[in-house]
């Protein structure tokens, strides 16, 4: 009963914040003077948003990011996971190609992206590579640390038994690193979208980051609001979408253990 009650408080404190900040937008830059080309009011931007979905098909190029995101986040998270894992279980390996996946790291992932554009062209591909390179990242490092950390006792413990290096990675190593494995994913989830983003950016003629450029090269502020929101709505349904599966896949772990993950 409490917990139901806690969980009903909540929600009705973040409408209310909500709801401030709505009022707060709609009716704040007229209270400070701000013209519309700096920032409109919330009324301004609905009205637009109605405006560009069918003159310039925001829900398509909107469909477009999403699939960029999805395919991006994928990838990059498969990849990240597995090379985690194997650098997890070979030391030796790790060791060899630490310094280059560090190299890797450390360059900005920002100036990939023109060199994508000019191997790929105008295409979906170079914007779904950027968002590999950094989804890649947040999961290899959350694997690795976990692998890492795992109870030497527990591996032993199954040696024991006279269970094979399969048998240790299926029954012990990779049910533990579940949880780190899914924090990680929540974190790439919302790199996507920062990835796909950045490709849109640098050269395109579709996707949300296209019209993002293309509104701010009219000085349509309000238009760009628009856009922005939608790729908020994106991130959100991507980091939930990664919440809902991780409730169903770790259904033995208590929530607060979940999150702490």
């Amino acid at each position: 009963m409490n917990a139901n009650h806690d969980r009903l408080s909540t929600l009705l404190w973040s409408l209310a914040v909500l709801v401030l900040f709505l009022a707060v937008w709609q009716w704040g830059p007229a209270l400070v003077g701000a013209p519309d080309y700096v920032l409109p009011n919330l009324s301004k931007v609905c009205l637009e948003a109605v405006r560009i979905w069918g003159s310039e098909r925001l829900l398509w190029h909107a469909g477009i990011t999403a699939a960029e995101v999805l395919i991006g986040f994928i990838l990059g998270s498969v990849l990240g996971a597995l090379m985690g894992y194997a650098l997890g279980l070979s030391p030796r390996v790790e060791a060899v190609l630490s310094p280059y996946l560090l190299a890797l790291q450390i360059a900005p992932k920002v100036a990939f992206a023109p060199l994508f554009v000019m191997w790929m062209g105008y295409t979906m591909y170079p914007k779904i590579l950027v968002a590999v390179l950094i989804v890649f990242f947040p999961v290899l490092i959350n694997v690795l640390s976990a692998m890492r950390t795992m109870d030497v006792d527990m591996i032993n413990l199954a040696r024991s038994f006279s269970a094979t290096r399969f048998q240790v990675f299926r029954n012990v190593e990779y049910p533990t690193t579940m949880p780190a494995l899914f924090s990680g994913l929540r974190i790439a989830s919302t790199l996507a979208v920062i990835g796909v983003v950045v490709g849109e950016l640098v050269g395109g003629n579709m996707g949300l980051g296209y019209l993002l450029v293309f509104f701010e090269g009219q000085g349509n502020t309000a238009a760009v609001f628009v856009v922005i929101a939608a790729l908020t709505v994106i991130g959100i349904a991507a980091y939930y979408a990664v919440v809902m599966v991780e409730r169903r896949v770790l259904h033995y772990l208590p929530s607060s253990e979940r999150r702490s993950a």
